[in-house]
């Protein structure tokens, strides 16, 4: 007699929920392999034979940053690639229509010798920024603890990428309209030389050298990142005033992406806030970085044109985003 196999109503992982998972739940949770065995991360030699679990261990494992299952933690926007694919596409085709309608009104032409050199000192070098935080992103990716942590990164990974190849677009937009100036040519010397991106570039090189899983999230999502685009946030602001309405739209739309980032890296906040001991580590962490980003913030507002309170907006604007998280309660 063969007995009889009930199939499984659900996924079995996800079989304690009671309910039909979601398309988000499917495709999102429990992905990730080298979390079954902290000292065998990569299901190879155990540490310290093999130096990747060894690492893995040390900067996610032993992270001073825990919960017992950040599998649990859920994407509030529960984003998946065809639905971020789709939303993408459609806020690309937003900036197409921006890029051709304002070159049909030869709009480049038109910008002021003193704001074409603005742009070349603060605007074009800003892909070096945005390859920082693509890093930054890359990296979470590799490290992150839990698969919905990791999808969450990867998408903010596709942003910047999105926002590094708009500002390279840009950039020869102005090259042509303006061949006798130094767009695609001076922006390494200025990101490497400029005093007002040398905060930027010493927060970012830190923290891509700061390899513990969560204090690299703490230092890049509740820090670094916040504060690039609250400063890029002004520098749109000044655009508006100096005829380039281009710029301060690109810059709103940018922060569509700066905004989803937050509320991920916030919900993550909240779910590690279930295990005692976390609020004060990411309140640690926020402490250890932030005078980095308030000099970052300082040196590149401080050298907009007509910057009126531009650094006090933009880092007020960050330290509210520190607030609403709820590691003081």
């Amino acid at each position: 007699m063969v007995a009889e196999v009930k199939g499984m109503k659900t996924w079995s992982g996800l079989a304690k929920n009671r309910r039909r998972p979601s398309e988000y739940e499917v495709v999102t949770t429990n992905l990730q392999t080298r979390t079954r065995h902290p000292d065998q991360a990569y299901e190879l030699s155990p540490a310290p034979l093999l130096e990747m679990n060894a690492f893995y261990k040390k900067n996610v494992s032993e992270s001073p940053l825990q919960h017992p299952d950040w599998e649990g933690f859920r994407d509030p926007d529960e984003m998946i690639y065809r639905v971020y694919t789709r939303i993408q596409d459609q806020q690309e085709q937003y900036v197409d229509g921006l890029l051709d309608e304002h070159d049909e009104l030869g709009h480049d032409a038109g910008l002021s010798a003193s704001w074409l050199e603005v742009l070349e000192r603060l605007y074009t070098p800003r892909r070096y920024l945005q390859m920082a935080l693509q890093m930054g992103a890359a990296y979470l990716v590799q490290i992150a603890p839990a698969s919905t942590i990791t999808a969450c990164a990867g998408f903010q990974d596709g942003d910047e990428f999105r926002w590094l190849s708009r500002i390279a677009y840009r950039t020869r937009e102005l090259q042509m309209a303006h061949p006798a100036r130094g767009f695609g040519e001076g922006e390494r010397a200025h990101w490497e030389e400029e005093p007002a991106w040398q905060g930027f570039r010493a927060l970012l090189e830190k923290t891509l050298a700061t390899y513990d899983w969560g204090e690299h999230f703490a230092a890049l999502n509740l820090v670094a990142k916040p504060a690039a685009d609250e400063a890029h946030r002004q520098l749109g602001r000044v655009a508006r005033r100096s005829d380039d309405g281009l710029l301060g739209l690109l810059a709103d739309n940018q922060m569509r992406d700066s905004e989803r980032s937050r509320r991920w890296s916030a919900a993550l906040v909240a779910f590690s806030l279930e295990s005692e001991g976390n609020a004060g580590v990411i309140r640690g962490w926020i402490e250890k970085w932030m005078p980095l980003a308030r000099e970052a913030v300082g040196a590149y507002c401080g050298a907009l044109p007509e910057q009126d309170d531009a650094a006090n907006a933009a880092i007020g604007a960050v330290e509210a985003f520190h607030r609403s998280l709820g590691l003081d309660a």
